[in-house]
């Protein structure tokens, strides 16, 4: 298949593009720049140019694919629900450009968006569409076009990661550089799931070949890892001390990232693995965080 990729020089789809080469696949990666169309070239890639704001530029990406995979999205989190609702209008737009057609969409959203109840593991199965978080517009947009009959699948993600990059985790390594701590809320003892990036990728490309309309897959190797052993493998690698702060106390600590720090993100992916036979087989976060630097 010829596949439409958006976010075509981002983190995960920098590891979808071999990942779907590798499996007969060719790749029209949607970028802004003359620098990314260089380096889709040297990946074995076409370049569309265009941007998430364009949206003819979704659409005539579209056109001539046989298949979409949306992962592009404006990780600015002070500005975070403007980017969920231009991911929402992002979504709406490709899939305009699938109408009429079987040609399979896999979108991009969180695990959070599988929350059952506080503490538990995030669900493949759970879509609460009253759950007051951002995010849930990417997935309403997905449901209404399959509402309007486009092959359309969600993928979740965990915290991706790699050596050189850990989804959430990052701006926590930044934080903890700057203030000299590496900090975590409380008993640190809320947990946080994760998944590599060459896992994540193979997710994305088996949800484009083998998912079904209306499915939700969860990127996540590990269930759930302890904040406190996360901001403890930081402090580790930095030099610093690993420190607890107060519930209270965790908005001037965190900033904008106190939502998350204090939050469960833990999720199973059992549906996930027997649905696509997705056996992730990459390193684990911690080890990931043994490789930053100082």
């Amino acid at each position: 298949m010829r596949i439409f990729l958006t976010g075509a020089t981002g983190f995960n789809g920098s590891k979808i593009i071999p990942e779907l080469i590798n499996s007969g696949h060719q790749v029209l990666g949607l970028v802004r720049s003359d620098a990314g169309r260089e380096a889709l070239q040297r990946a074995g890639a076409q370049a569309h140019r265009g941007d998430l704001e364009d949206l003819e530029s979704l659409r005539a990406g579209v056109a001539g694919c046989d298949g979409v995979i949306h992962t592009a999205f404006d990780h600015d989190f002070q500005h975070f629900a403007a980017n969920c609702e231009k991911d929402r209008i992002a979504i709406l737009a490709l899939g305009d450009a699938l109408a009429g057609s079987d040609r399979p969409m896999v979108i991009t959203s969180g695990t959070a968006m599988g929350t059952v109840a506080p503490g538990q593991p995030a669900v493949e199965s759970a879509f609460n569409r009253d759950y007051q978080h951002p995010r849930m517009a990417s997935e309403l947009a997905a449901e209404e076009l399959l509402e309007r009959g486009i092959n359309v699948s969600v993928a979740r993600l965990s915290q991706i990661h790699d050596t050189t990059r850990q989804g959430l985790v990052s701006p926590l390594i930044d934080l903890a550089r700057a203030k000299g701590v590496s900090a975590y809320v409380g008993d640190g003892m809320n947990r946080w799931s994760a998944a590599h990036v060459t896992d994540t990728a193979r997710l994305f490309r088996l949800a484009l070949e083998r998912g079904q309309p209306g499915a939700r897959y969860n990127a996540t190797a590990e269930e759930g890892i302890e904040m406190r052993q996360i901001a403890e493998a930081v402090g580790r690698n930095l030099g610093v001390p690993a420190v607890s702060v107060a519930q209270e106390e965790a908005a001037a600590h965190f900033g904008w990232l106190q939502i998350f720090a204090g939050a469960d993100l833990s999720a199973s992916s059992a549906i996930t693995r027997k649905l696509l036979d997705w056996q992730p087989t990459g390193p684990g976060l911690l080890d990931s965080l043994a490789h930053i630097t100082r």
